[in-house]
C-alpha cells in the first residue's frame, strides 16, 4: 500500500519554510503499514498542482496534500480540488458553526467575522469534510477511480499543528477502515566510532544473506550511523520473530561500536544513563553557544538529571564563572585541551553536578589561524575524579560544526560514564 505526499506553497520551494509536515505524515503512516513512495513539493500554481495530482494518483492509492487552504488569495487548493473532482462549492453548516465558535470564544475577535474567514466554510460538495478541531480550515476527503484502482485524496491544512491533529484524529482512523494494510516493522541500532562505509564493509555478508522482505538502511548523521532493519509482511507475529533474529545478528556484529538498540537520540540515551545511576550533569559551552543544553532539555523530564549550563563565550566569563586560569587562556588559548578540562571542573563546582561536558573551538566561518584553523574544536567530559578531552578537526560550515560537536560531546560523556562504571578506579 503506497502513499504520496504533495506539499503546496511557494514558500517551500524557495526555502522560506521548512517542510516538516511530510516527515510527520510519513512517520505516522509507517506505523500503520502505509509506505510513502514519493514526496512532491509544488508552488501555488494550479497547473503544477493538477499535474502532481495526476502523476501521484498513478503511483499511490493514497495521496495526501498539505497547504493552500487558508483565507487569502494565494490559497488556491480548495477551488482547484473542486474543479478537479467536478464538484460545486457549498457552505458546510458544521464548519461555519465551528468558525463562529473559534472567532467568538477562542480567538475572542471583536466585531464581525471577515468574509474571507467565513468563506472557509465553503467546501466542494463531492468531498467528505474532516473536522479540524485546531483551526478554521477543514480537511477534505475525495475518492476517484484511476486506472481501475480506487484512490483516496486527502487535503489538509499546511499549518503543522492543525495538520497533525487532523491526520491523527481523522485521516488515519478512516484509512484503517477503508483499506487493509500489511505490517511494517522496524528495528534500529545507533553506532558511533566508524563511518558509514566502514560499517557497511563489516556487514557485506550479513546484508547479502537477508531475506527479501527485510531491508537494511544506513542513516549517517553527525559522527554516528543508524542502522535500520525494515520488514514487511502479512503475519505480524512471524514478522516480529524474523526481524528480531536478524537484529540480534546485526548488533552482535557491531557490538564494539554499538550505542543503542533503540531508535532514540543520544540526549535520551544520556538521560537514561544518568537516571539509572541517580546522577546529574551540567554543561559549559563556548563554540556551541548552548546547543548541548538545548539537545539535553528537549527530552521531557530532563530536570531530573540536568542542573544547568554556563555559556562562556568570552574569556572573561570563562575566568569569572568557570574559574579557568588566566594563565591557561594566555598560554594555551581558549581552544585547547587545558581550557575545556578547566571548564568541566568549573561547571562541576558551580552547578553542583556529578558530570559535566565542555566545548570550545572555532566553528567558523572565520576566526581561524594557521595553528588553529576553522573547525578546530576541543571537547571534554568528566567528573571530579577524571576528565577526558578530545580534539575535533571539522571541515564543514558553522551550523554543521556545531551540530557535530554537540553529538560528539554527548558521545564522549556516555563513554566516560560507562568507563567509570566498568572501572571505578579510573
Amino acid at each position: 500500500m503506497n502513499a504520496s505526499i504533495i506539499t503546496i506553497g511557494d514558500e517551500l520551494l524557495i526555502g522560506q519554510t521548512i517542510d516538516t509536515n511530510s516527515a510527520f505524515i510519513a512517520q505516522e503512516f509507517n506505523k500503520k503499514g502505509i509506505w510513502v513512495k514519493r514526496r512532491v513539493a509544488v508552488g501555488d500554481v494550479a497547473e503544477d498542482i493538477e499535474k502532481a495530482l495526476d502523476e501521484e494518483s498513478l503511483q499511490a492509492q493514497i495521496v495526501i496534500l498539505t497547504g493552500g487552504l487558508g483565507p487569502t488569495a494565494d490559497d488556491i487548493t480548495k477551488p482547484l480540488l473542486n474543479n478537479y473532482f467536478g464538484g460545486k462549492m457549498v457552505i458546510d453548516p458544521k464548519v461555519a458553526e465551528h468558525i463562529e465558535y473559534l472567532f467568538r470564544e477562542v480567538y475572542r475577535k471583536p466585531g464581525p467575522i471577515a468574509e474571507r474567514n467565513k468563506k472557509q466554510a465553503e467546501v466542494p460538495d463531492v468531498a467528505k469534510v474532516l473536522h479540524n478541531a485546531r483551526g478554521s480550515a477543514p480537511g477534505m476527503w475525495f475518492e476517484k477511480t484511476v486506472k481501475g484502482r480506487n484512490v483516496v485524496f486527502v487535503s489538509l491544512p499546511g499549518v503543522p499543528h492543525e495538520m497533525k491533529g487532523l491526520l491523527v484524529e481523522e485521516v488515519i482512523p478512516r484509512l484503517l477502515k477503508y483499506f487493509k494494510f500489511p505490517f511494517i516493522i522496524h528495528r534500529t541500532a545507533l553506532t558511533a566510532g566508524l563511518g558509514e562505509s566502514m560499517v557497511a564493509e563489516r556487514l557485506i555478508d550479513f546484508e547479502a544473506a537477508l531475506p527479501r522482505h527485510i531491508k537494511l538502511a544506513y542513516l549517517p548523521s553527525y559522527g554516528a550511523v543508524k542502522l535500520r532493519l525494515t520488514a514487511q509482511g502479512q503475519q505480524e507475529e512471524q514478522l516480529t520473530e524474523q526481524i528480531n533474529f536478524q537484529f540480534d545478528q546485526l548488533t552482535a556484529l557491531l557490538s564494539d561500536i554499538l550505542v543503542s538498540k533503540a531508535d532514540e537520540p543520544i540526549e535520551k540515551i544520556i538521560g537514561q544513563l544518568l537516571l539509572h545511576r541517580k546522577k546529574t550533569m551540567a554543561t559549559a559551552e563556548s563554540c556551541t553557544g548552548g546547543n548541548v543544553a538545548h539537545w539535553i532539555t528537549r527530552i521531557p523530564g530532563a530536570s531530573a538529571y540536568y542542573n544547568g549550563s554556563i555559556v562562556s563565550y568570552s574569556n572573561l566569563v570563562k575566568e569569572a564563572l568557570l574559574a579557568v586560569p588566566s594563565g591557561t587562556l594566555r598560554r594555551q588559548g581558549a581552544v585547547s585541551s587545558e581550557t575545556v578540562e578547566a571548564m568541566v571542573k568549573g561547571a562541576l563546582q558551580q552547578l553542583g553536578a556529578d558530570y559535566a561536558v565542555a566545548t570550545s573551538g572555532i566553528a567558523g566561518p572565520d576566526g581561524g589561524t594557521p595553528d588553529k584553523p576553522v573547525g578546530t574544536i576541543w571537547i571534554a567530559a568528566g567528573n571530579q575524579d577524571r576528565v577526558v578531552t578530545k580534539l575535533l578537526q571539522l571541515r564543514f560550515d558553522r551550523e554543521q560544526n556545531i551540530e557535530i560537536t554537540t553529538m560528539q560531546a554527548l558521545l564522549l560523556l556516555r563513554r566516560v560514564i560507562l568507563d567509570l562504571e566498568a572501572d571505578p578506579a579510573l
